[in-house]
């Protein structure tokens, strides 16, 4: 046998890699598209029920978690948005009296974002609600296949950003 036909893949592996290589492409457009109508139909709760948008909702989310706030940088880190984007949520928040703002103690060119206690409170009833709408959502799906499904995507994101490089 040549050099070259061994190098050359046999047909037939070729079109299982095509084959599977599409599988993946489908894959990945049905996650895409179940998670905008997801989104969709959660922002759209959210608008309706709650006057809030999602963006509102994921800064609230955050703060909940940190009782003693956040700096803002720190706060556009976690959610992956520009500082930018954060502002206007914040400055939002803080005209609906849900989040106050203040200068750090330690530096007074940043500032520290925390939920009042209304937004405690506020965030508590949409943080409930939320979660049931998800429940709803997702009802078709038991326990098994939710841990399943959970299990496969829980370390994407980690081996994309580690360049495809498993653990």
């Amino acid at each position: 046998m040549t050099a070259a036909a061994k190098a050359r893949p046999r047909a037939g592996t070729r079109s299982v890699r095509q084959s599977i290589s599409k599988e993946r492409l489908r894959l990945w457009l049905h996650l895409l598209r179940a998670t905008r109508v997801i989104e969709a139909e959660l922002r759209e709760r959210l608008r309706v029920e709650f006057a809030m948008t999602l963006p509102q909702f994921d800064v609230m989310a955050a703060l909940y978690r940190q009782e003693k706030g956040l700096r803002m940088t720190e706060l556009s880190r976690r959610l992956l948005v520009s500082n930018g984007n954060v502002t206007g949520i914040v400055e939002r928040l803080v005209s609906d009296g849900l989040v106050a703002r203040e200068s750090a103690a330690d530096d007074r060119r940043s500032f520290l974002v925390r939920l009042t206690p209304k937004g405690e409170a506020d965030f508590a009833a949409i943080a409930k609600a939320h979660q049931e709408w998800v429940n709803g959502i997702l009802a078709d799906f038991d326990a098994q296949e939710s841990e399943m499904i959970i299990g496969h995507l829980a370390g994407l994101p980690a081996y994309i950003r580690d360049g495809g490089k498993r653990p």
